[in-house]
């Protein structure tokens, strides 16, 4: 079959962020059996070398430059310019940020060439490059990694939005738009049941499948030894507004009560590019904000606990899949285990559940304190990442609904 691949993020290497992973180990496992034509956009950190490497993955890469990002503008003016044009296209700004009309150009030719049976959008952002008359032609399938309308939703109720006004104007324009962008496709793909019940509202007879995410067991064996402590680690991209916020809750509301009882406690935060914000909390006593590492599963080994204290953001996150794998008691909250079952009746306790600061305290002192419930938490998580969230297992799941008549 030929498989024809958007992703307007670049995927390479597969270390950069939650949407690099996914896509590119999808397409690592669809690239076996099938021929895969990826078109993407290189940002100005894409090197010559990655290229290459990206390329070794597939049968035909085409790579254009990604569009200079205009929301940086400031000022009221270009703030209502941009509303008024979201409101007049129907289409959100940081969508509208990174088109290329030579990239469309690209793909409608390539469409009307025929030369692809399959058009998969790796991300909800790149559906604007799919017209409605191409799933007349071609089975097209999105891959909704989070509900744009759920994540404002959720941002506005949990008062963790950057911006409420905006957001508030924003949410009906995110409904119509996901709405409106989800009926140009054959299929849909996302990641949680929690974001199937969301789009299926919008349409009741959509073909919605349910694809988690995956962990390569490779990268992230799991750890030899658990080596004590009261050593936390935070992980993800650290320009990623969900992550930002979930470590400047804990840094500040929970962190220093630990510290009160266990004075030694280090928190660090490791992953790529750090924001400002981010930076400041190094300051703070027993916090190391580490950046992009060689190796996570290194620094997961040695860590004692890893907590994931999402407030907002929908989907499985890599992260608390990645952790587990490695073999280190999590603590998260319902969003940072979203989609995961870790506890409950007739379910084996995979990692322990916080919301509120005393949640937290409660649920790290516990670990702290006993070494064989972080032993049992490692022991279950890391089978479930066995035999349920491998990227075999998401692939092999990708290429059905490829497949699907």
């Amino acid at each position: 079959m030929n498989i024809f691949m958007l992703s307007s993020t670049f995927p390479y290497p597969p270390t950069r962020g939650g949407t690099q992973v996914r896509t590119f180990n999808l397409l690592k496992y669809l690239s076996q059996n099938h021929n895969i034509t990826l078109v993407t956009q290189r940002e100005s950190d894409v090197t010559d070398l990655e290229i290459a490497g990206l390329r070794d993955c597939v049968d035909n890469l085409v790579v254009f430059d990604r569009p200079s990002d205009q929301r940086t503008s400031a000022g009221i003016l270009k703030k209502i310019q941009r509303l008024g044009k979201f409101i007049f296209t129907g289409t959100p700004p940081s969508v509208l940020n990174r088109y290329s009309l030579e990239m469309q150009a690209w793909i409608d030719n390539f469409v009307k060439s025929g030369k692809c049976d399959v058009i998969t959008c790796e991300h909800s952002v790149n559906e604007i490059y799919i017209r409605p008359y191409f799933q007349n032609q071609v089975k097209t399938i999105v891959n909704i990694h989070s509900s744009v309308y759920g994540t404002c939703l959720n941002q506005l109720a949990t008062g963790t939005s950057e911006n409420q006004f905006r957001d508030k104007i924003n949410l009906p324009l995110l409904r119509r738009y996901e709405q409106v962008y989800c009926s140009k496709f054959s299929n849909i793909v996302v990641t949680t049941a929690e974001d199937k019940q969301q789009l299926q509202q919008f349409n009741s007879q959509a073909e919605i499948a349910v694809i988690p995410n995956g962990v390569d067991l490779v990268s992230f064996p799991n750890r030899p030894t658990d080596p004590g402590g009261h050593r936390i680690i935070f992980i993800g991209a650290m320009d990623n507004l969900a992550n930002i916020d979930a470590v400047c809750f804990f840094s500040n509301e929970v962190l220093p009560e630990i510290q009160k009882i266990y004075p030694d406690t280090t928190f660090d935060i490791v992953g790529s590019r750090p924001d400002p914000a981010v930076l400041l909390l190094g300051e703070k006593p027993g916090i190391n904000v580490i950046g992009r590492v060689p190796s996570m599963a290194e620094y997961l080994h040695n860590s004692t606990i890893c907590v994931v204290p999402m407030r907002t953001g929908f989907g499985i996150k890599n992260k608390t899949l990645e952790a587990m794998a490695a073999g280190i008691p999590v603590v998260g909250s319902d969003r940072g285990l979203e989609g995961l079952a870790v506890d409950g009746i007739n379910t084996p306790l995979r990692a322990l559940r916080a919301n509120q600061p005393a949640e937290y305290i409660a649920a790290i002192s516990q670990l702290f304190e006993q070494p064989e419930l972080r032993y049992q938490l490692s022991t279950h998580a890391r089978q479930l990442v066995e035999t349920q969230f491998t990227w075999e297992i998401a692939g092999q799941r990708y290429e059905e609904v490829c497949l699907e008549d």
